[in-house]
């Protein structure tokens, strides 16, 4: 088959998990004998907002769409006619069997709309509330509190403090930059992003006003109401998600679970590093707030001094791009003795994880299936997760890991003083093994889904 992929990011400049899924999920169909292609789109204000251009990653075709959140309103943010109309030519270029949809941030609701009018079946994936919640679809209020309810009206209030859109200064500035690239040919994407950070970090804080209620009802029931017309199936990789979105309002009908399978050769043949008498401790991630290692943070730094010299703490992420929660990270790590060990490519979490004693996932969100606990149960390293959601789900405590209450620093900090103590209950984990998918079994399912919807469509 031909299958077009849409995503809202990809790689290599984005490694986040749906980027990381969309782009595992490419190499396998094309290692299948499927030929694959990927739409998606990228922020980058040194090229002109809505172009478009096509570049190749692992032998993909991948064609990018430049969203450089230069918006007239909100509603822009999930209904661009522009990005279906660049969707629209790839379809006549490429000319695929079937589209398989994975996210639609800073793209449109209209893309799968084009796809069914063309006739083709149409798969999505689901990998996050963004559906339900336009503030990254992470559920999580201005405040960092924990949305449970969706509410709309305390909606407009959140996501009047939300930036979904430049500033006259950097639409400005990204003309310019875009209109010197044009002139020179020099890539100036990194210090444009640079130039971006900088000029949002000196933007003054103040009261935001509250976007405007209907605006919020209209993505809401656009939403809602349009894609399970023109998506025939939906694959949520956790139960939690699934049930989540079908209590929102998809048909249950239309929605699968369908759980991620996991590259397991990159653990296969590797030994873990043999406990010491130092406790390693680890976070892997996006170095964000919602992902709460400042949380870790402040509950390894409430440790008693004895109790920090039997135990280590490293975290691996890219460097923040909010200099302020920088900044803050910095400062948290050098009192309290942690590291901030940067970046590391697929083949260093690997070893990583082999390396640690303990790996923790403090998420102050629902989470889906995140990918670093999927690969921590592949190298069998212990795990401490909040007890919500995706992660939940995944850690089975006494069996694979521990959990411990959404946001409680105390609770975490008291959970690894345990640990420190007594790191032999680390030794009783992994009694048996953990039915994982692989990639393979995964590739199996998808492949199925794509035969039943090309089937119904025929």
């Amino acid at each position: 088959m031909k299958v077009l992929l849409v995503t809202h990011l990809y790689p290599p400049e984005h490694t986040a998990g749906t980027e990381q899924y969309t782009a595992q999920l490419a190499r396998g169909l094309t290692a299948r004998g499927h030929e694959v292609a990927v739409f998606t789109s990228e922020k980058d204000v040194s090229r002109p907002h809505l172009s478009s251009s096509r570049r190749t990653h692992e032998g993909v075709p991948v064609f990018e769409f430049v969203n450089n959140l230069e918006y007239a309103g909100f509603r822009e943010t999930w209904e661009l006619p522009e990005a279906e109309a660049a969707f629209d030519a790839v379809l006549d270029e490429f000319a695929p069997d079937l589209v398989h949809v994975q996210h639609l941030l800073n793209l449109s609701v209209g893309l799968p709309e084009v796809a069914k009018r063309r006739g083709l079946p149409v798969a999505f994936t689901l990998h996050d509330y963004w559906l339900q919640c336009a503030r990254f679809g992470q559920r999580v209020h201005a405040d960092t509190s924990l949305c449970r309810e969706i509410d709309e009206s305390r909606c407009a209030e959140c996501l009047g403090s939300l930036r979904y859109r430049n500033s006259a200064l950097e639409q400005t500035a990204g003309r310019w930059l875009a209109k010197l690239r044009g002139i020179s040919g020099v890539d100036l994407a990194a210090p444009a992003r640079r130039v971006g950070d900088w000029l949002r970090s000196k933007e003054p804080a103040g009261e935001a006003p509250a976007l405007p209620l209907e605006e919020v009802e209209a993505r809401g029931r656009a939403l809602r109401e349009r894609l399970p017309v023109s998506v025939d199936r939906f694959l949520s990789p956790s139960a939690f998600l699934r049930e989540e979105l079908v209590r929102w309002g998809l048909p249950a009908a239309k929605v699968q679970h369908l759980r991620t399978g996991t590259d397991l050769t990159h653990f296969a043949g590797g030994e873990r590093a043999p406990r010491g008498e130092v406790l390693r401790l680890g976070f892997l991630g996006s170095l964000i707030p919602v992902k709460g290692p400042h949380l870790l943070l402040e509950a390894y730094g409430a440790l008693a001094g004895d109790e920090r010299e039997r135990a280590t703490l490293v975290l691996h992420g890219p460097e923040p791009t909010d200099l302020g929660y920088r900044d803050t990270l910095r400062e948290l790590a050098a009192r309290t003795g942690a590291t901030l060990g940067g970046p590391l490519d697929r083949a260093g979490v690997a070893d990583a994880l082999r390396r640690l004693d303990l790996l923790i996932v403090p998420s102050l969100w629902f989470e889906n299936q995140p990918l670093v606990i999927l690969e921590a149960l592949a190298a069998r390293t212990p795990l401490a997760v909040s007890d919500l959601g995706g992660m939940a789900e995944l850690v089975e405590p006494g069996v694979s890991g521990f959990r411990f209450p959404l946001g409680d620093a105390a609770a975490l900090t008291e959970l690894l003083r345990g640990l420190v103590r007594a790191p032999e209950r680390l030794d009783a984990l992994y009694g048996a093994p953990v039915a994982l998918p692989s990639v393979d079994d995964q590739l199996d399912a998808v492949e199925l889904v794509y035969r039943e919807l090309s089937e119904a469509r025929a």
